[in-house]
């Protein structure tokens, strides 16, 4: 993932000062929020993000695949 460096925030500044990342939000349409000195949560402008954009059934396709990826040798394993 490529991130913009005028989109990260620390979480302590993120905390502190809220209304700074709701500024960037609505200049970039997402900012990046860094716990750790890695990148760890992202706040989006559901207007302007993608995934808002799609259908009912579409997000739930996109929700199953992630299950099913991040679970399938458990599942494996339930099928035996």
């Amino acid at each position: 993932m490529m991130i913009n460096t005028n989109q990260i925030v620390s979480i302590t500044e993120a905390n502190q000062n809220l209304s700074k990342v709701v500024r960037l939000v609505e200049q970039n349409g997402s900012v990046i929020i860094f716990k750790q000195n890695r990148p760890r949560y992202q706040i989006v402008d559901v207007e302007k993000s993608p995934i808002f954009m799609l259908s009912d059934d579409e997000k739930i396709e996109v929700a199953a695949k992630r299950i099913l990826e991040k679970y399938l040798p458990a599942f494996k394993e339930l099928a035996k």
